[in-house]
């Protein structure tokens, strides 16, 4: 099989995957920030680096699979003042929102789930490594700050210079920073700020960075020297910046061999951000398409591209997904071990091998199912399955998703189409056709096909 290679946001270029313990991968990925639901641009993160880890298994190695959660910052104090509730009471309500959301759209669990607020200890400690190896300093307003122009790599993940960095920097002067690229390691408490936001810590009552979190709890679960870190695009500067400037400041060696960016997702060609308004949450989609969907839509990009969404791009992966399900629908079931195509299963590996590419590994589903429908292939109808699987795709009874998903236009749960279905099958024993006619282009109207079946049946499915 061909070896996996994976485009490294730090080399600029794929490379040949290498782990560091022969057999292992230690994979890390930054999570949600939880003061909000999660919005379409959180849900390719979580699929994308699911598919991810899916990938890996499937290839034999042991992984493991840390995604953090932020549950302390600014945003997260605001919100919960204004909400009137604790910073516990509002950071649990929506962690429970986001693994909801998560498991409808099939993502596994991580092997590990830090929450920031339980790993304080580690970054005091690594923020003391800093401040030991001249890389932090206490300002004059109580914060402790990293020294960037102390780091001799600032600036290699995401290619920026420093003098182009200070060029674009406006100086706050109500900052004690010495430098204005100067960033955050320990904030100082501030008047009004509830208890739960405050820690004890060497340089005074406050509260950890954002940036310094990660680098504490990747380090703590799985060494300060691991294979894989990945987030989205928008976390390659500042943040994973800051990441690599605190992690091998601290301990004077590399931090991560691979790190994955997966692209943006846009709405009219603008990126999709809660500071633009222009989010989509992952409950108002599930609204209106099922989660399988929205999966599908997904992995049907490559995970570096930018992903255009919209409710046109939705109806045809629904589409497309729903035409891989038909293929097995009238496939009867087989007893017995899968009989392997060899041909499919190696392109299949060698997409996915290939820097992630789930649109050749989809395109090779397509395939088989073409196959499938052609030859009614119990053993070939089983290998889509289980190539499908490893994408989290294809997993229900074909019955299922052809009848589930979002209730239709006009409010037909599947009592209601069951009994129009009814209605118009007595509508042609008492050789009323029009009526007959009326209901099947109502059903229609709402996005449920017909298939009238030899000796009377009719079976249907959503559009």
């Amino acid at each position: 099989m061909s070896e996996l290679k994976i485009y490294n946001t730090l080399a600029r270029d794929k490379q040949t995957f290498s782990p560091i313990e022969p057999g292992k991968v230690r994979l890390y990925v930054c999570g949600m920030t939880v003061y909000d639901y999660c919005h379409i641009g959180h849900a390719r993160v979580l699929v994308v680096f699911d598919m991810v880890q899916r990938w890996l298994r499937a290839s034999g190695y042991d992984v493991t699979y840390v995604r953090n959660i932020t549950d302390i910052d600014d945003k997260i104090i605001k919100r919960a003042l204004e909400n009137g509730e604790s910073i516990g009471q509002l950071t649990d309500r929506f962690i429970a929102a986001m693994n909801e959301d998560a498991g409808a759209l099939g993502v596994q669990r991580p092997d590990h789930e830090p929450r920031a607020t339980r790993y304080v200890p580690q970054m005091l400690e690594l923020i003391g490594k800093l401040e030991k190896n001249g890389l932090a300093y206490k300002a004059s307003d109580g914060d402790v700050n990293y020294s960037v122009r102390d780091f001799p790599g600032y600036g290699k993940l995401s290619g920026k210079s420093l003098d182009d960095l200070r060029a674009g920097e406006r100086v706050d002067v109500n900052t004690g920073k010495r430098d204005p690229l100067d960033f955050v390691l320990w904030k100082a408490a501030k008047e009004g700020e509830p208890a739960e936001a405050k820690w004890d810590s060497p340089w005074g009552c406050g509260r950890p960075g954002w940036h310094i979190e990660c680098s504490a709890m990747s380090s703590d679960l799985l060494g300060d020297h691991f294979d894989i870190h990945g987030g989205g695009q928008d976390l390659q500067f500042p943040h994973h910046e800051n990441e690599i400037a605190q992690s091998e400041g601290a301990h004077q060696h590399t931090f991560v061999n691979y790190w994955m960016h997966n692209g943006f997702v846009r709405i009219d060609n603008e990126k999709m951000s809660k500071s633009l308004g222009n989010f989509f949450t992952i409950r108002d989609v599930l609204q209106k398409y099922d989660a399988e969907v929205l999966r599908f839509f997904i992995l049907r990009a490559h995970y570096r591209s930018p992903l255009n969404y919209s409710d046109a791009h939705l109806d045809d992966a629904r589409q497309a997904l729903t035409r891989l399900y038909t293929a097995l629908k009238d496939v009867p079931p087989e007893a017995g071990g899968l009989v392997a195509d060899e041909a499919h299963a190696q392109r299949f590996a060698e997409a996915l091998n290939d820097d992630f590419n789930t649109p050749v590994a989809i395109s090779v589903l397509f395939e088989l199912a073409n196959e499938v429908n052609r030859s009614r292939s119990p053993q070939q109808a089983r290998q889509l399955k289980a190539l499908a699987g490893i994408l989290g795709l294809l997993q229900r009874a074909p019955a299922d998703y052809l009848k589930g998903g979002v209730p239709a236009s006009g409010g037909l749960d599947e009592a209601g189409i069951e009994a129009l279905i009814a209605a118009r099958k007595a509508a042609k024993q008492g050789r009323d056709f029009a009526e007959a006619d009326r209901i099947r282009a109502q059903l229609t109207d709402a996005g449920i096909i017909l298939e009238d079946k030899p000796g009377g049946l009719t079976e249907w499915r959503r559009a």
